[in-house]
């Protein structure tokens, strides 16, 4: 299982990597395995909407199941990766690199301090086991 130490985790499987005020948003690789193959990806927010954390930004379904993506941070989205919908297939090969679905900029830098590190992911995954 790859867990990359230089992200942020939630307990539902999203990660985040802050550079600066800014975030990049996905989901993990133990997250595209539980779901196996993914078919579809709709990222369901637009640049300039502003969300809190929570809120869903992306939807996938994959031949097992379908699954909403939330936001590990309020703030508001700069980016969105328009390339994903198209190559859906990324989300399972890349899932922290090429398969991010969208870039925040931050509106409360203390919320990081609610997510996971590495070391917390990998216990919580082993607990899920």
């Amino acid at each position: 299982m790859n867990i990359p130490s230089s992200l942020k985790y939630t307990p539902n499987d999203e990660w985040i990597l802050v550079e600066g005020n800014t975030g990049k948003v996905g989901i993990t690789d133990y997250a595209q395995n539980q779901l196996s193959d993914i078919v579809y990806v709709e990222v369901v927010v637009s640049v300039g909407e502003t969300l809190k954390k929570g809120d869903a930004c992306a939807t996938l379904e994959s031949v097992k199941a379908a699954a909403d993506v939330y936001m590990p941070v309020s703030g508001i989205i700069i980016a969105v990766n328009e390339a994903l919908p198209d190559s859906p297939e990324k989300v399972n090969s890349d899932p922290y690199g090429e398969a991010w679905m969208v870039k925040v900029e931050l509106s409360d830098a203390s919320q990081l301090d609610e997510l996971l590190d590495s070391t917390g992911y990998e216990k919580l995954l082993a607990e899920k086991e």
